[in-house]
């Protein structure tokens, strides 16, 4: 099955909408286009998909409210805005949502729920527990009381976390622009836009720019980092232009719409999601091309294949792993802690207890990360 043939038979679906796609050049909500995009949820619950919708603009409400024609620097003042603005576009989609013979629900998530498995089995329950009401979870992140440890950070990662934690069939992310190009269009007109992209690499990487409006907080970097979730996750992602009406129903009955990333075909087990995507990482570990193909035949990570270590950080700790080139292959939990990693990297288990004098012989992990702690992303 292609991808787009997996859209178009995908029965749940995440669909995840910008504050680009919601508001007017002054910041101000477009109520003309979320009615379209409420729309065509409906329409699509009606056929029998449960949608999930991952809305930004909270904080573009609330500037509309208060009548500030721009966001404020300060934290305090941007939380403040974000606790105005959820009520009033919660109350948009109550509204509109209702007029179509559907009930909306309000679901706020923190990092913090992703941190802790129990909280993140909660969030989960309780969001297939709306599905099989018929209910449409509207999901944002909590940015009223979310503080940089705890924040997912944008709502295109917030998304790709989500489908994961529901394991949706596919994301679709309603962007400004119709798909990654071959360069910025904006300023090379010659750019092409890539239909599919079979697998993230260091140069499709590279093909992402930064912050996309001064509304908004993602670029197309953060939905290559969704898609990397997405699809690591056995979930078919797409990103579509959001200013086109009938959007989601082109992109869901398998037309050749924006770009897509397909699926990986092995869906992560429910506990290597909370590892891979709800952990915070704190540190990375390059490994060399024999590690890697280790890896890949299902090994655990092992010192030996080790060539670098950054950050700083307990054993325990969450970490990415990366290849000679820099690209992600593996996300897992590290049994050393960094100053230990440093001085074992290279070396064969035998030599760890020469290499780590102060730690008690027979107590010393044979691996830098057990497979059953190891999750690949390649």
């Amino acid at each position: 099955m292609t991808p787009r043939e997996r859209l178009k038979e995908a029965r749940r679906v995440v669909v995840k909408v910008g504050t680009s796609t919601l508001t007017h050049a002054t910041g101000r909500l477009d109520y003309g286009r979320i009615e379209h995009l409420v729309r065509e949820i409906a329409d699509l619950a009606n056929a029998g998909r449960e949608m999930l919708l991952v809305s930004s603009g909270a904080t573009a409400a609330g500037m509309g409210r208060m009548g500030l024609p721009e966001k404020p620097e300060e934290m305090p003042k941007k939380q403040a805005l974000a606790a105005v603005g959820q009520g009033v576009l919660m109350h948009v989609y109550e509204r509109l949502f209702a007029e179509y013979g559907l009930t909306a629900a309000q679901v706020l998530l923190t990092r913090e729920n992703y941190l802790q498995h129990k909280q993140y089995m909660n969030s989960r329950n309780a969001l297939l527990a709306l599905l099989e009401m018929g209910v449409i979870p509207v999901i944002n992140e909590n940015d009223v009381v979310a503080v940089d440890e705890y924040k997912i950070g944008d709502n295109d990662t917030l998304s790709a976390v989500v489908s994961a934690l529901v394991d949706a069939d596919a994301l679709v992310i309603l962007s400004d622009i119709d798909g990654v190009y071959t360069a910025n269009p904006a300023t090379h007109p010659e750019a092409r836009l890539l239909p599919e992209i079979p697998e993230i690499t260091p140069e499709v990487e590279a093909l992402a720019g930064g912050v996309g409006t001064k509304l908004g907080t993602g670029g197309m970097a953060t939905k290559i980092e969704a898609a990397k979730i997405a699809v690591s996750g056995g979930i078919t992602m797409a990103i579509a232009p959001g200013g086109r009406d009938g959007v989601l129903r082109e992109v869901l009955s398998g037309s050749t719409c924006g770009t897509v990333f397909p699926a990986k075909e092995e869906h992560l087990k429910l506990r290597k999601g909370w590892l891979a995507f709800g952990k915070r990482l704190v540190g990375e570990l390059q490994v060399d091309v024999g590690c890697e193909r280790a890896l890949a035949r299902g090994s655990s990570l092992l010192a030996a294949g080790v060539t670098a270590v950054e950050g700083e950080f307990p054993a325990g700790s969450c970490v990415r792993v990366l290849s000679e080139g820099g690209r992600e292959i593996a996300r897992g939990l590290v049994n050393f802690e960094a100053g230990a990693l440093q001085r074992i990297i290279g070396h064969r288990t035998e030599d760890f207890a020469r290499l780590l004098p102060n730690e008690r012989v027979g107590e010393i992990p044979d691996e830098v990360i057990h497979r059953d702690n190891l999750v690949l992303m390649m």
